[in-house]
């Protein structure tokens, strides 16, 4: 099981943590900047009222400076008393001496005495008017504002982490349960299912995974019952070859060299024969089916024919045309053989091979006037080690595999192979492939 902290879990919740993170300590530092800028502008705003105010009054002699509440700041500075050669400097408080001039029009933040203060000025009848006002009150609740959020982001924090987890915890629970499912099918019940009754993404995720479970089934039953069957068939030519070595061992004037030579040819290439099956169906049930080109099947199939002509086998031929496919040459004549051959084991007197192309298909039909095949047993033929009546046996020298080998050709190469009655009452197999431009 993997570690809690690189759970999926986990890492959901501390990514949204951090981005959580991140917009809240954004979040603050503006909302900062918000509160100093609003109560600085406040401050100025009182400020220029004051500087009008004081400005005006002065000017009409309405007031002294003296009178000037010390909650405000005053300078004047500038003009020459007659009695005095030097500029007139008035101020209302002792630290209004340490205010500069400011430009008209324009408000600075100063230190007086230590302490910040914001101050402004203006051009009046008297000289320079500096008015400021404290901002400790501002500092004092940016400060404040500051503090609240300092401790209210880690607890915000806090909570969306917990109420993430919880959340996580319980969109997640289905999948633990799932895996748990999945994590107690074993080889042994493979025919055990996972719970598919929801309607959402796990829903078709647990379908996804039965029908996963459907195929390693049936896989496992088809390996083992291939298994079984190729063992069994490996047997019987070695159960043969030893049988007759025995014989010619204990009883030497009831056999020969010349028989049992015989015999271990004929049983050797019966094995060789089901073992080359055997390696074919291996690379095909593993998507290797080798290089594709462009193969003429007509090649193929008149091919065959002149083997069978060859062999003394009657075969009409005449209904070989063009067909070109895509496709691996060598298995595509490996499948073009195992039909004629298996013609030719059950055929009476002929073997009729035919190529055509239609609506895009390039076409090989295969016909024997055997006995044909009834229609329960038509799937079941293209099965591996297929066992038959009597009349199709594999007596005549076949491994089981031939038309096994033929079907999975066709599936690799996006045709289908089927099986009917021929003209003459024997078997017709038609081999369908997609054509290609010549």
């Amino acid at each position: 099981m993997a570690s809690p902290l690189r759970s999926i879990r986990a890492r959901l919740t501390l990514g949204a943590l951090i981005v959580v993170a991140i917009a809240l300590v954004l979040g603050a530092v503006v909302a900062v900047q918000l509160v100093r800028v609003s109560l600085t502008d406040g401050v100025a705003q009182t400020l220029q009222q004051d500087l009008e105010t004081i400005s005006d009054r002065l000017d009409d002699g309405d007031m002294s400076i003296d009178d000037i509440d010390d909650d405000v700041l005053v300078r004047v500075q500038g003009d020459t008393d007659d009695d005095d050669d030097g500029p007139r400097d008035e101020v209302n408080d002792s630290d209004a001496s340490a205010l500069p001039i400011v430009p008209e029009d324009t408000t600075v933040r100063v230190q007086v005495d230590g302490d910040p203060y914001l101050a402004a000025g203006a051009d009046s009848d008297r000289g320079a008017l500096t008015v400021a006002r404290s901002l400790e009150v501002v500092d004092d609740a940016v400060a404040a504002t500051g503090v609240v959020l300092a401790v209210a982001v880690p607890l915000v924090l806090a909570l969306v982490g917990v109420v993430l987890w919880v959340v996580a915890s319980r969109a997640l629970a289905p999948v633990e349960r799932l895996r748990a499912q999945v994590d107690a099918i074993d080889a042994t019940d493979l025919d055990r299912r996972v719970d598919a009754g929801r309607d959402d993404e796990l829903g078709a995720l647990a379908r996804t995974m039965n029908r996963m479970l459907d195929r390693i089934e049936h896989s496992q039953i088809t390996q083992r019952r291939f298994v079984s069957d190729a063992s069994h068939e490996m047997r019987s030519p070695l159960a043969t070859i030893r049988q007759h070595a025995e014989l010619a061992q204990a009883h030497p004037e009831a056999s020969s060299l010349e028989n049992l030579s015989g015999v271990v040819l004929d049983e050797g290439a019966r094995m060789q024969e089901l073992v080359e099956g055997l390696l074919v169906l291996a690379r095909l049930d593993e998507g290797r089916g080798g290089a594709m080109a462009l193969t003429d099947l007509d090649d193929l199939a008149l091919a065959e024919a002149q083997r069978l002509h060859g062999i003394g086998v009657g075969v009409d031929a005449r209904g070989i045309g063009p067909g070109r496919v895509l496709g691996s040459e060598p298995l595509l004549a490996r499948a073009v053989r195992n039909l004629v051959d298996n013609a030719a084991r059950h055929a009476r007197t002929l073997v009729t091979i035919r190529v055509a192309e239609r609506e895009g298909q390039v076409v090989l039909q295969v016909e024997d006037d055997g006995t044909g095949i009834p229609p329960a047993q038509r799937e079941h033929v293209f099965d591996r080690f297929a066992r038959l009546d009597e009349a199709r046996a594999r007596d005549a020298g076949g491994s089981g595999l031939g038309l096994a080998i033929v079907r999975e050709v066709a599936l690799a190469h996006g045709g289908t192979v089927t099986v009917g009655d021929g003209a003459s009452g024997g078997a017709l197999f038609t081999l369908s492939l997609p054509g290609t431009a010549s």
